[in-house]
């Protein structure tokens, strides 16, 4: 660590907004919730969970309410290919969950994701490649023509294959990687470049996602680049707009919440914030944070210890003591308020009247 580690780094520049509508809106309903534990969450374990840790995660993420769940990146390992079958051989998908599969843009491993989903009835297939300049010069050396060629051309071919097997329902998901530290108007062209191939509609619409790959700047700065996309986005009434944050800077939860302010539809993250590095945004803290606002947020953790116990014995990740809902100081101030309600029953009106005071606090 540098004694002075202000020396290194430059601000990030601000967003050229005007006129911005984020700061005076407020939530007033929940977005639509993607879990993405087993894809996002699996990667960053030491030791990845097996199927039948999978299969119990799977199933306690249906039983709280999400109807898209990520169940992997079924063309980069066996395991994950293996998983994504035994969902639809066994039939273990409800009629109103959709599964999401990860893939990037390469011809032969977007094949291979196809023969993953043979005979599903629905999935979201969720094509990514980064677009940052970093990216582009030191990974790919490629310019910003030929990043959107990528792009277009693995949008072509899932089209192709999705064409090819009309039983299903296909829904398509494009995350621009590194969205928040690419230029706006890159951004802009290559999602619209994207769309103008797939084509969505009204009826079907498709999901642009648009992820802090790697967080690096303040709440507000994200939130300008999101109500910057809803603006400029070609297709904006064909498309649901998604977010994808990233904890970097430990502010993940306030960028998802102020991202909703400036248009996004969707959210994808993880219980408890798992994820690479520092973790994607906790989707627990940011739903229990809508429904203590009177808002319905449409998932149900009613019994959040038991779904705590699920998360860690899955993941063999500690969710932290002073987590905001789920940690072990919350949990017992829960239980002594519970405890309190009930035993204020037993008394008059005063006494039934502090302790559900002591309940809201």
């Amino acid at each position: 660590m540098l004694r002075n580690p202000a020396e290194k780094y430059r601000p990030f520049p601000a967003v050229r907004l005007t006129g911005r509508k984020w700061p005076g809106r407020t939530i007033d309903a929940a977005p639509v919730w993607m879990s993405t534990d087993l894809r996002d969450g699996n990667q960053a374990l030491i030791e990845p969970m097996n199927a039948a840790q999978k299969l119990e995660f799977f199933e306690m993420l249906v039983a709280i309410g999400f109807k898209e769940i990520e169940v992997g990146f079924p063309s980069a390992s066996q395991n994950d290919f293996d998983f994504v079958r035994k969902l639809i051989d066994e039939h273990r998908i409800p009629d109103d969950v959709t599964i999401e599969v990860f893939v990037p843009s390469r011809a032969e491993l977007i094949a291979r994701t196809f023969e993953a989903l043979e005979g599903v009835p629905r999935a979201i297939v969720h094509l990514y490649n980064a677009i940052c300049p970093s990216f582009r010069r030191i990974v790919f050396n490629q310019s910003k023509n030929e990043i959107k060629a990528l792009a277009v051309e693995g949008t072509r071919l899932i089209k192709e294959h999705a064409q090819a097997r009309p039983g299903t329902r296909w829904t398509f998901q494009y995350s621009p990687e590194t969205f928040n530290m690419a230029e706006l108007p890159f951004a802009r062209e290559v999602c619209d470049a994207v769309a103008q191939t797939w084509r969505p509609t009204r009826d079907h619409r498709m999901i642009v996602n648009l992820p802090a790959s790697v967080e690096a700047a303040t709440p507000n700065v994200f939130a300008d680049q999101i109500e910057w996309m809803h603006r400029n986005l070609g297709y904006r009434d064909s498309i649901v707009l998604s977010v994808h944050p990233h904890n970097d800077r430990g502010t993940a939860i306030a960028a998802a919440e102020l991202a909703l302010l400036a248009g996004a539809d969707r959210v994808e993250g993880c219980l408890f914030g798992n994820g690479e590095r520092t973790g994607n945004v906790d989707l627990v803290t940011l739903a229990m944070n809508l429904d203590a606002q009177g808002i319905d947020s449409g998932l149900d953790f009613s019994d959040l210890a038991a779904v705590r116990r699920v998360v860690e014995h899955c993941t063999r990740i500690p969710v932290p003591v002073r987590h905001p809902y789920a940690g072990d100081v919350a949990m017992r101030i829960a239980e002594a308020a519970s405890s309190d309600v009930v035993d204020a029953g037993k008394g008059g009106a005063a006494e039934r009247d502090e302790a559900n005071e002591y309940a809201i606090a």
